[in-house]
């Protein structure tokens, strides 16, 4: 095995530092990572994918930088996704100011069913992760959605996450069908893979 922490022993240990985090500290860090991702220099874009975050578990919230882009793509579109986990894989739904959200069976939340849009369709996907390493390969929670949805996406799509905490080194168990992101904002610094 390789130098570095296995993906169970980062999720550990990232999950148990997240949770730990007060709320001051947690909306500090989120207008932080707000600031870095305005920092990424962007091409025009059409359509925006992101996770919906799990507040109650202090994973970073994307709805800031999400206005944001609304902001300065006039007429963009922003996707979420509906898991399936009896075969891992993910739909992703058009959603705006009227989408109705509900938790599925894991506490995630998830848009109703509106416009589908296809992966190939989109051009920045603002990822979830516990950690990631210098390479930019990340830690998720250990199912594979991303992995597989990403591999869906166009080369063009840029992938981004947001993680309140610094790269570690490596991570010591990588496989074949992990998808490097293009880009981690951290509240500290904006790295680029």
């Amino acid at each position: 095995m390789k130098d570095g922490m296995t993906k169970k022993e980062l999720r550990k240990r990232f999950l148990a530092e997240r949770d730990s985090l007060t709320d001051r500290e947690y909306n500090i860090l989120q207008d932080l990572m707000l600031i870095g991702f305005q920092r990424l220099s962007l091409p025009p874009l059409q359509t925006v994918h992101s996770y919906l975050p799990m507040i109650d578990r202090r994973e970073p919230n994307p709805f800031p930088i999400l206005r944001w882009l609304s902001f300065r793509f006039p007429g963009l579109r922003t996707a979420a996704p509906r898991a399936d986990f009896e075969n891992s894989s993910m739909t992703h739904w058009l959603i705006d100011d009227t989408t109705v959200f509900e938790l599925n069976d894991r506490g995630i939340p998830e848009p109703s069913l509106s416009t589908r849009v296809e992966p190939d369709e989109i051009d920045l996907v603002v990822i979830p992760l516990l950690a990631f390493d210098e390479e930019g390969y990340r830690v998720g929670y250990g199912k594979g959605f991303y992995d597989r949805f990403l591999a869906e996406c166009s080369p063009k799509c840029l992938r981004v996450g947001l993680s309140f905490f610094e790269a570690v080194e490596k991570i010591a168990d990588t496989d074949t069908f992990d998808m490097a992101m293009d880009y981690c904002i951290t509240p500290e610094q904006v790295y680029e893979f």
